[in-house]
């Protein structure tokens, strides 16, 4: 083969260094936060949890901008929503010891993972379920729910507001649209009775992304 038509040379992508911030968010909790890091590095594009261009920013795009959401949770019941690699539900579960955690996945092989990392972890506050949350059978069951990247608003509180007790509350990691997309679930708002929206921002003063957070409540009566 020609030079000219040589095939480019793969390029290898590099885990991240570990962020500055990643002290600051998982506090004593950080040996079991890397543990899960080189864990989801080696592993995670084989198994489809993370896109080949994620390693060079997977600290800082995820694994911290997960962690930054720890300080809104209390202590209770959190349904975690579509968690995929655990980006939330598994990096809150590290910090957070004192909340128990319901992991809802539909896909095998992210509920493999999911369960491997429980156990490799030995996170004693975290079952995970193999479910749509829809079709899962928690009804009224949280104090909370989280999800990151699953859908826009309209399409996620039908899902996930059935998991809530009356004043449960939604902790929701968005996009810079969140806005937006709160502005389009009005009639959702209504028919849900979603009451106290408001979009809180995360990470402004570590030198690492931003957090957003849809925060909302379940009207109580």
């Amino acid at each position: 083969m020609s030079e000219e038509h040589a095939s480019p040379e793969p390029v290898s992508a590099e885990l991240e260094a570990e962020p500055v911030a990643a002290a600051a968010v998982f506090g004593d909790h950080l040996e079991l936060g890397r543990r899960f890091a080189a864990s989801l590095a080696e592993h995670g594009e084989e198994l489809g949890l993370i896109g080949p261009l994620e390693l060079p920013r997977l600290w800082t795009r995820h694994i911290v901008n997960s962690a930054l959401v720890a300080p809104l949770l209390r202590p209770g019941r959190v349904a975690d929503v579509g968690s995929g690699a655990g980006l939330p539900g598994l990096v809150l579960a590290i910090i957070r010891p004192d909340v128990s955690f319901t992991l809802i996945e539909p896909m095998e092989r992210r509920v493999d993972w999911l369960s491997r990392q429980v156990a490799e972890l030995e996170l004693s506050n975290v079952v995970v379920e193999r479910a749509r949350a829809e079709d899962s059978g928690f009804k009224r069951q949280f104090d909370q729910v989280t999800a990151r990247a699953v859908s826009a608003l309209r399409t996620l509180i039908p899902v996930t507001a059935p998991l809530l007790k009356p004043g449960g509350e939604f902790v929701l990691l968005k996009g810079a649209g969140v806005d937006g997309e709160i502005g389009a679930a009005d009639k959702v708002f209504r028919k849900y009775r979603v009451v106290d929206a408001e979009v809180v921002v995360l990470g402004e003063e570590l030198d690492t992304e931003v957090t957003r957070v849809f925060r909302a409540k379940i009207a109580a009566s």
